[in-house]
């Protein structure tokens, strides 16, 4: 996987209607988050409900959907719609492959010139809270119980 410090690769990839988008097109309105995952994936069901609450921020999220159009819409409508593009099998996975992807969910924060400024997989509760930090929004709150880590 990708780490810190790397140079995100470009990719194009559609919208659930179909539409490409790319990252060049993405990062031309500032830094993005990136979140690759599958929504048969138990902590991807953990997290993105929390990261759609940082998307409600100054920090732009991308989902990235490893499965089809049909199955990420009934996964948006109970755990979250963040903007989503999908990186379908069909294809050969072209933008996780090029990331490394190894386990989901995996995050990368892309700065406007094209570096990843965080890399992590599953879920980890300081790195969200760095995240929403940047989005100027509070993420968790202080009645819930919040593990500092989740497997991949």
């Amino acid at each position: 996987m990708l780490s810190a410090g790397s140079k995100a690769p470009a990719f194009s990839l559609p919208d659930l209607n179909g539409f490409p988008h790319s990252l060049t097109e993405l990062l031309s309105r500032g830094p993005v988050l990136l979140v690759f995952y599958k929504i048969s994936c138990p902590v991807c069901q953990f997290t993105l409900p929390f990261l759609e609450r940082i998307a409600q921020g100054q920090l732009p999220i991308v989902a990235i959907s490893q499965d089809d159009a049909s199955g990420t819409r009934r996964f948006q409508a109970k755990f979250g719609a963040l903007d989503t593009l999908l990186d379908s099998e069909d294809e050969g996975y072209p933008a996780s492959n090029a990331f490394g992807i190894e386990y989901v969910p995996s995050l990368f924060l892309v700065e406007s010139d094209g570096t990843i400024s965080l890399a992590g997989e599953g879920f980890v509760k300081a790195d969200l809270e760095s995240i929403a930090a940047r989005a100027a929004l509070p993420i968790f709150r202080a009645t819930e119980s919040v593990p500092a880590w989740k497997a991949g």
